[in-house]
């Protein structure tokens, strides 16, 4: 009797050991990023002030929104890698850095995108781009006009070629096509929620 209670137990602990790790490395991350209190929505089309660090030059702008201990952020950067290089010299391409636990450097981080490309750690860019979640894309127009907001992918791997949002927006901004129509998959915020980006 003792044991099978023993086996039981074993058991018991083995199973929430499992269904932990699947919460904490997997479940938490596919859905959707509680919107904060004090959030403010910036509706697509707004006009973006962001003079402190992209000067106009008639290209448009794409910020990723990145952070290093975010496993979703870590998943997508050989994707953004591949964005960087297919359309960078038509889209000036920023990242911005939100981790408040870790210092990093310029060169760290461009060394793990495999590209020079500016590099930002500050927040004010995240908010007034209505930005509470890493992983995220945002791309405004030549005139700063907020054109897409939201995620790379369906999958947090970036390996569904059909749901490659960002790069579809990339793709119709450059052919200078209306804002396309995403589904809330590629609008609603997933990942790790701001400011500390942890679930």
């Amino acid at each position: 009797m003792k044991k099978k209670l023993l086996l039981c137990v074993w058991f018991t602990l083995l199973f929430a050991s499992i269904g932990f790790l699947f919460w904490q490395n997997e479940f938490k991350y596919s859905l959707p990023t509680p919107i904060p209190k004090n959030y403010h929505d910036i509706a697509m089309g707004s006009k973006i002030n962001l003079s402190q660090c992209c000067p106009f030059d008639n290209k448009p702008v794409f910020f990723h929104f990145f952070n290093p201990d975010c496993p979703c952020s870590r998943f997508n950067v050989p994707h953004v890698s591949d964005l960087i290089k297919k359309y960078g010299d038509r889209i000036n391409f920023k990242i911005v850095v939100l981790n408040k636990h870790k210092t990093f450097t310029i060169e760290e981080i461009q060394q793990k995108f495999g590209a020079r490309i500016p590099v930002y750690f500050d927040e004010g860019i995240a908010e007034k781009c209505g930005v509470i979640s890493t992983p995220q894309a945002v791309l405004l127009d030549p005139s700063h006009n907020l054109y897409y907001r939201g995620n790379y992918n369906k999958t947090r791997y970036c390996t569904n070629a059909e749901s490659n949002y960002a790069q579809m927006a990339i793709d119709s901004l450059l052919k200078q096509n209306n804002s396309p129509s995403f589904n809330a998959l590629a609008l609603r915020a997933y990942g790790c929620s701001l400011p500390n980006c942890t679930k």
